[in-house]
């Protein structure tokens, strides 16, 4: 006497199984797919996180060194007055109070030798000083004071330095006041028309 299952229930119990087998390999799957979804989300916060670090650090380097760089600046500022007034000295002397005078003599020669001792000093520093007589106006480190009418000279041009002015390494330390040419329409034309003349064909 045969117990064993008739044909039909046995194809319908390895049907079964297959079916199972199969949901069970597309869950590892999907869950495959999470995981390396979620491992890429990591891996690009990890990235990101890294970047934001070493901008940081960069930033802070830079803020580091540009602090030492010019942390000369606010001594600088109260020493380029003392700058001045020597060079005022030096110029309110007339020529002819020297030859006759050895004794004003003598103290000019010493104020002179301070105002460039202490230039040296400043330049030591990178402190360096800015006379842009005859140079084109910049806005970016001349202060205009007034104009000036002055033929022959480019509109622009600077005639005339009341103060000069100082840079630490490249920033403006203070800028140089000065006076500027006052639109001599003809002496800008005949300077482009000489720089087109001079241009070969």
């Amino acid at each position: 006497m045969s117990t064993g299952n008739p044909p039909e229930q046995n194809g319908e119990r390895m049907s079964d199984e297959g079916l199972e087998q199969g949901g069970g390999e597309l869950d590892l799957v999907a869950e495959l797919e999470k995981a390396r979804g979620e491992a890429a989300s990591l891996k690009d916060q990890l990235l990101r996180a890294l970047a934001e670090t070493e901008n940081t650090r960069r930033r802070v380097q830079r803020e580091r060194e540009d602090s030492a760089r010019y942390a000369v600046a606010p001594l600088a500022k109260e020493i380029l007055p003392v700058a001045d007034n020597l060079a005022r000295a030096l110029a309110a002397v007339p020529k002819e109070a020297l030859a006759q005078d050895e004794a004003l003599r003598n103290l000019v020669e010493g104020i002179a030798a301070t105002e460039r001792q202490l230039q040296a000093a400043l330049e030591r520093n990178n402190i360096k000083l800015v006379d842009p007589m005859g140079e084109k106006f910049d806005s970016h480190r001349h202060q205009a004071m007034f104009e000036v009418p002055s033929p022959g000279k480019p509109s622009g041009t600077v005639v005339q330095v009341l103060q000069p002015g100082y840079v630490l390494h490249d920033r403006l330390l203070r800028p140089a006041l000065v006076g500027v040419a006052k639109g001599d329409s003809g002496a800008a034309n005949d300077s482009e028309t000489a720089g087109s003349r001079s241009q070969p064909n």
